[in-house]
């Protein structure tokens, strides 16, 4: 006799239920040593067809002390329209939730999580209090901390788990979902900073939604690279992972020192701009003794040199010649630093005062005229016999005139030996 085909789903699902691993606080499969403490920023991107819009940033604020592990998550919107703060409390070795707290310009909800779990639930456009007591079914992890459980498990290809969450919401009844993690494949993450990254690629299935989530976990270190999860109408969310950690440069950039050396002291440096021309690969030229000065109104920066500076100039030269990853920003503090003035005559001159002793570098750009003369080779003379015979032949050489626009690219370290010194440079762009 046939079964009925409702009786034999029957019979199979719950075999295709038990046969998926339940995660919860406590599981062998979580390994808290691979969390540390730490913060790491993400960039909220809104995502539809190929059209990224720039929501926000949050940041994941990692202590673990002891056996208290505490995770803050802090929301900013792009254009400070709104905030949210998440904090909270596990056990570091289980991730058994300890309590909850959450903050918005709207309300704030605490939590414990004893038995029953408790709280209160505030409204701060006014109202009353609203108390909290639930008794959930089964054990649970708190979803604020489920991101970094993800992280801590032994995935691999084909791994599958069940993670029963806790967040609670407008009714008691809905305070549990499943996240169930569907599919485990490996993955290349490239970093416009650091390159290519061996990773999982995470499909999880949130229950109660049917909406899926995407993480990208790095396979040796366990960051979470990047999150997508649907937000409607077409729109993919995108958290990116902004890298805090990534500091090729080791020196650190000392903004009020440096600014002190360029405003408080008594030396002065002066000097003339100017471009010049040699004879080079046979060129003959015309302007070889006459130099081309910066024009008046071009402008001269000084910035005092420092240990980052010469650490971020290497840096950069040496991702330049590998040519695989883009080159290092300069710490915005350097631009503070930086002094300006203008080229005063027709004669290149420009002043800098106020120095204290030190290193500085002096830039400037300006653009001129390039004339030149040059020999080219306009054909061959022969010595012929009266039979015809060529005797002997040689190359017949002329020589023209010509001009190029130019830009002069200049860059000249200085020294201040001793305050009140002042210093005489040429700023100069030799070809």
């Amino acid at each position: 006799m046939k079964r009925p085909v409702r009786l034999i789903l029957f019979l199979l699902l719950p075999l295709v239920s038990f046969g998926q691993k339940i995660v919860t606080p406590g599981s062998p499969d979580i390994n808290t040593s691979r969390l540390k403490s730490g913060k790491s920023l993400y960039t909220i991107y809104y995502v539809k067809g190929e059209t990224w819009t720039k929501k926000g940033t949050y940041t994941n604020d990692l202590t673990i002390l002891g056996n208290e592990l505490k995770l803050i998550v802090d929301f900013k919107d792009e254009k400070d329209k709104w905030f949210r703060k998440r904090t909270s409390v596990a056990e570091t070795k289980t991730l058994n939730p300890v309590s909850y707290k959450s903050e918005s310009l709207k309300n704030s909800l605490d939590l414990n999580f004893g038995n029953p779990i408790t709280g209160k639930y505030h409204n701060l456009s006014g109202g009353k209090d609203k108390q909290i007591s639930i008794k959930p079914a089964g054990k649970f992890v708190d979803f604020n901390v489920s991101e970094m459980l993800f992280t801590t498990l032994p995935l691999d290809v084909g791994y599958k788990a069940i993670v029963p969450e806790f967040y609670y919401g407008d009714s008691p009844d809905s305070v549990l979902s499943n996240y169930i993690i569907k599919e485990v494949k490996s993955y290349i993450q490239r970093s416009p900073k650091t390159g290519s990254h061996e990773s999982w690629l995470v499909s999880v299935l949130e229950e109660s939604s049917g909406a899926y989530y995407t993480y990208i976990i790095d396979k040796k270190d366990h960051r979470i690279w990047q999150r997508e999860m649907p937000v409607g109408g077409g729109v993919t969310e995108i958290c990116v992972n902004e890298e805090l950690d990534y500091q090729p440069i080791e020196s650190r950039f000392n903004k009020e020192e440096n600014l002190q050396k360029i405003q408080n002291g008594n030396s002065v440096i002066t000097g003339t701009a100017f471009a010049r021309d040699h004879r080079k690969g046979g060129i003959a030229v015309v302007n070889i003794n006459r130099a081309q000065y910066a024009p008046r109104g071009t402008v001269v920066v000084i910035m005092p040199n420092s240990d980052y500076i010469e650490e971020w100039k290497e840096v950069n030269k040496k991702i330049r010649k590998r040519g695989k990853l883009p080159e290092v920003p300069i710490d915005p503090n350097v631009a503070a630093c930086a002094k300006k003035t203008t080229v005063y005559d027709d004669k290149g001159h420009f002043e800098f005062t106020n120095l204290m002793p030190g290193e500085y570098l002096l830039f400037t750009s300006f653009g001129y005229t390039h004339r030149y003369s040059y020999e080219y080779h306009a054909g061959t003379s022969y010595l012929m016999h009266p039979s015809g015979a060529v005797l002997s032949s040689n190359p017949v050489y002329k020589s023209a005139s010509a001009s190029s626009g130019a830009t002069a690219e200049i860059e000249l370290k200085v020294t201040i030996r001793k305050d009140g010194d002042k210093v005489d440079v040429n700023l100069k762009d030799v070809r």
